[in-house]
């Protein structure tokens, strides 16, 4: 029950303190352990002008276990898995790092603050970030194509993302780890 009111008390700072281009809402609203996170491209960064999904899954020993967050847009990222599953490797939602005061406030701060600051030297995409390090030109342009295929539609959470190209993107339930 602890958990709940935690979770439900973290729901409401996060709706209303929302970082910069972030909306959320509940999946469900009989559950609040699944969150839909609506994230616009900081405009600072190659994926400016994009809306992108995310699923925030909170495990039932939230807070002692870290929530697992994923991308449901495909995004071209050094720290998000290339594929329909959207894994993201974030440093602060490693088993190892995960605190129980942590809150998810800062976890989707640390999200979007990911997409202005890439880190290259803890990936998920060995070769985006190579790519990132030895050709900068080269990752921008896929970074941005990515964007205008997959970013610039519908956020939907079904597993499907509608852009464009009607190009499909999932997110699941996979660890958020890298």
């Amino acid at each position: 029950m602890a958990s709940q009111k935690r979770i439900a008390k973290e729901f409401a700072d996060c709706t209303n303190n929302a970082p910069a281009g972030m909306s959320i809402a509940l999946a469900n609203d009989s559950d609040v352990h699944k969150w839909h996170v609506t994230l616009d491209g900081p405009a600072e960064s190659v994926y400016s002008g994009g809306k992108f999904g995310l699923v925030v899954t909170l495990p039932p020993e939230y807070p002692f276990k870290a929530p697992v967050v994923t991308f449901a847009t495909r995004i071209y990222h050094p720290n998000v898995t290339n594929d329909n599953v959207g894994s993201i490797c974030l440093g602060l939602l490693k088993p190892e790092n995960w605190k129980p005061a942590s809150k998810l406030l800062g976890v989707l701060e640390a999200v979007r603050l990911l997409l202005v600051e890439p880190q290259p030297d803890d990936p998920l995409e060995s070769r985006i970030a190579d790519e990132y390090r030895r050709d900068r030109a080269e990752f921008d342009k896929n970074a941005r194509a990515y964007v205008q295929r997959y970013a610039k539609g519908l956020v939907k959470f079904d597993g499907t993302n509608v852009g464009p190209d009607a190009g499909a993107a999932g997110g699941s339930g996979k660890r958020s780890t890298g």
